[in-house]
């Protein structure tokens, strides 16, 4: 038998995403709403309601982290879908919430019609995904993983010396850890791009192929100090001069390695920082993003081979790898279906990849992971001028439902 057609009611999509949005609203209609303050406490009680409305049932773990459950026939692990409602300082309405809300617009459709999954639907809120009050981001997700360890998350600071630990206690989201998610059929997350591609081709769906991986190298350039009037320039060991050839040599390079490749000088300091004074040393970051892993170690060679150009102008280098990661792949399966989700909507769409960092990154060490994205304006994200049309956020949902009824067959 022909399964019903389900489509979600994008009016009421649309509605639920500004009334997410009034909890920390800035000025220039953006969001403020760091992990565990007011406004995330607030918005929180607002979400659980909502799901208990609809006849959830609502867990917390022992990192905040929410999960609203709407039973199946069959008591076996849920589908999982969700993200995270906490924002970086004037950000936008949709990063993270989108995943969330489209969760609560799901679980809304089946109910209003009937419909008795096979299997429990979860929506997960994962605390303290952006890292911009307590540094990691994806730091819930990190402890369920096991990528970070839960004692050292805990002891973790603002800016006003509060600990994690204190915020959580403080916030009245501290659960039980027996509520971690350990297991699921699926787990899928719909989110804005956060970048121009698909806006720029005229596309609707991003279906999400994997994370890039990333290495990031902070380079310390170590001159000498003199009196930029008086030290002629033959005579010369000036830090920034020798920065200004690596930099230089560093993009003519990388550039020829693969379109593919993205890097960033995203960080210099220079000292004394004094007109007067010739620099004697520069320290800046070049962090790279692709997701052949071969390319980043080419990348890594190259940078490791800057030092003689560095040699030549009086000056010494040091090059310290700050940290890096692996590519994450998603589940081929998942993936699959959510192309076949898109194709038999018939929105235009494309395989792509990820530059930033998900919880769905984690998820997908221990539960078989997708992704979906939808296009953002101009690219732009963690501003408040981020936005996605409404009509793409409705198609975004439609997606996300459609492939949790392929899965759900």
């Amino acid at each position: 038998m022909q399964r019903q057609k389900l489509v979600i009611n994008g009016k009421r999509l649309k509605q639920e995403l500004e009334a997410f949005a009034e909890y920390g609203k800035t000025a220039h209609n953006g969001v403020t709403r760091l992990s565990l303050s007011k406004e995330d406490r607030l918005v929180r009680d607002y979400f659980c309601e909502c799901c208990k409305k609809l006849g959830m049932t609502v867990k917390i773990d022992d990192m905040g982290s929410i999960y609203a459950t709407l039973q199946g026939v069959e008591d076996k692990p849920p589908i999982v879908m969700g993200s995270h409602l906490d924002t970086v300082k004037k950000g936008g309405r949709f990063d993270g919430v989108l995943g969330v809300v489209a969760g609560l617009e799901l679980v809304r459709t089946l109910v209003e019609n009937n419909v008795k999954p096979k299997v429990p639907i979860m929506i997960v809120n994962f605390t303290n995904e952006e890292g911009a009050r307590f540094e990691p981001s994806m730091m819930a997700s990190g402890v369920l993983s096991g990528k970070f360890d839960k004692q050292t998350m805990l002891k973790k600071q603002d800016v006003e010396g509060t600990t994690f630990e204190q915020a959580l206690a403080a916030s009245g989201y501290e659960g039980d850890i027996t509520n971690r998610l350990t297991e699921a059929s699926a787990f899928l997350e719909l989110h804005i791009e956060q970048g121009p591609v698909l806006e720029s081709e005229n596309l609707s769906i991003g279906v999400v192929e994997c994370v890039l991986g990333m290495v990031c190298y902070e380079i310390k350039i170590t001159g000498e100090s003199d009196h930029a009037g008086t030290t002629p320039m033959k005579m010369r060991k000036d830090a920034l001069f020798a920065t200004n050839t690596i930099i230089q040599k560093a993009r003519e390079k990388l550039s020829q390695i693969d379109e593919g490749l993205v890097f960033t000088i995203g960080r210099l300091n220079v000292l004394p920082n004094i007109h007067t004074v010739i620099p004697n040393q520069v320290v800046f970051t070049i962090e790279a993003r692709h997701k052949d892993m071969n390319i980043l170690g080419e990348v890594e060679e190259i940078i490791k081979n800057l030092s003689s150009l560095v040699a030549a102008e009086g000056c010494m280098m040091q090059a310290t790898k700050q940290w890096g990661r692996d590519t994450v792949w998603f589940d081929e399966k998942v993936c699959g279906v959510i192309e076949k989700a898109t194709q038999n909507l018939t929105y235009s769409y494309k395989r792509m990849v990820s530059g930033a960092g998900h919880d769905a990154q984690f998820i997908a060490s221990y539960i078989p992971t997708g992704m979906i994205f939808v296009p953002s304006l101009n690219g732009k994200s963690h501003c408040e001028e981020e936005f996605t049309d409404w009509k793409q956020c409705e198609q975004g949902v439609n997606v996300l439902l459609e492939s949790v009824m392929q899965l759900l067959e």
